[in-house]
């Protein structure tokens, strides 16, 4: 919090100081991330700048204390992160093909653990071995990191449907190690 000299602060800024922006910036930076990261994991930055935009744009229209003036921070920043939601639920994601995804390291997960343990080409080239449709959920939920729902509007499944093939593709693929680390050993 700035404290009593938040009035001269947000006039000066409003006036054009940079200085004063800055310390509006400073206080209001950090939690303005934490609170973007969790709304919009991975967006908070491009959000955070297209809230600052804004307030810039409206800064010298603001009337308030400082209390005010946070609460209008957020609430522009909430604003930014459901425009987002909205154009990301117009338009659909595209899939990528497997070659793209091959440099992209893993979610920090079991499943995860499992495809670093091998290179990411030889983690393809198996996922590719598995039905399409295991493939492409295997895909999106562990070397892509998205939860079930993302993957259920992606793919036009049912979200029950992408657990089931998740668990098939899964249990399909430690099986396929298993044999693979017994005939290792069997050699």
């Amino acid at each position: 919090m700035i404290g009593p000299s938040f009035a001269a602060v947000l006039a000066a800024a409003a006036g054009g100081d940079e200085a004063a922006f800055g310390t509006l910036w400073r206080d209001l930076q950090p939690g303005l991330l934490r609170y973007l990261d969790a709304l919009a994991p991975g967006a908070a930055e491009d959000l955070a700048s297209e809230t600052w935009l804004r307030i810039v744009q409206g800064l010298d229209r603001f009337t308030g204390d400082e209390r005010a003036f946070r609460g209008w921070v957020f609430t522009v920043a909430r604003h930014r992160a459901v425009d987002r939601w909205r154009r990301r639920s117009r338009h659909r994601d595209e899939l990528v093909p497997a070659d793209a995804l091959t440099g992209l390291p893993a979610p920090d997960d079991p499943a995860g653990a499992a495809v670093d343990a091998i290179s990411s080409r030889a983690a393809v080239a198996l996922i590719a071995t598995l039905p399409p449709d295991q493939a492409e959920v295997v895909l999106l939920r562990v070397v892509a990191g998205l939860d079930v729902a993302q993957v259920a509007a992606i793919t036009g499944k049912r979200p029950g449907n992408v657990r089931v093939l998740a668990h098939r593709a899964l249990r399909r693929l430690a099986d396929r190690l298993t044999a693979d680390t017994r005939v290792r050993g069997a050699v």
